[in-house]
């Protein structure tokens, strides 16, 4: 037991590597979605999460761009432009989501973030799933991945504001 406790204090924890700090290459695509969202909405972006039953792997990865590194709060709050939906659609979220929908003023874009999101996902088929987003509330962008990383996300919500 000594030699087990021992080894665990002077053995590295095993963690995952950190992303690849590229600095310049994130603060020009944090300018190009600050500024696509300008020209668009003639104001900064704010988008509301909604998660419809996913297994939070994808919240951490939409949490991690409220981090010091990727900062999505620089835009500034305002109402929701954009409703961020993460997770096959649950039976018990489906009402929630639709009132979330309608209670977002116009314009608005919803976006559906993960493979679970698409068309459920791994839960697809279950008797607690509905099914992806699409099945309560029309989608405008599915961002795929599972989970889809933080640049993932910066690069899809940039693509809606130029497409848009």
């Amino acid at each position: 037991m000594r030699r087990v406790l021992f080894e665990g204090l002077v053995r590295r924890p095993l963690t995952e590597a950190p992303p690849v700090a590229d600095d310049d290459a994130l603060a020009e695509l944090a300018a190009n979605v600050d500024r696509a969202a300008r020209r668009r909405l003639g104001r900064s972006l704010s988008i509301r999460e909604v998660d419809a039953g996913s297994c939070n792997g994808c919240e951490l990865e939409v949490h991690a761009l409220n981090n010091a590194f990727y900062d999505l709060e620089r835009f500034g709050p305002r109402h929701a432009d954009i409703l961020l939906v993460t997770g096959p659609v649950t039976r018990n979220m489906r009402e929630a989501l639709a009132r979330t929908y309608d209670a977002t003023p116009d314009p608005k874009w919803v976006v559906a973030v993960g493979d679970c999101a698409l068309d459920g996902g791994l839960f697809s088929g279950s008797y607690a799933v509905v099914g992806g987003v699409s099945a309560v509330v029309p989608v405008d962008l599915h961002i795929p991945g599972c989970p889809p990383r933080p640049t993932q996300l910066l690069k899809g919500l940039l693509s809606l504001l130029e497409a848009s």
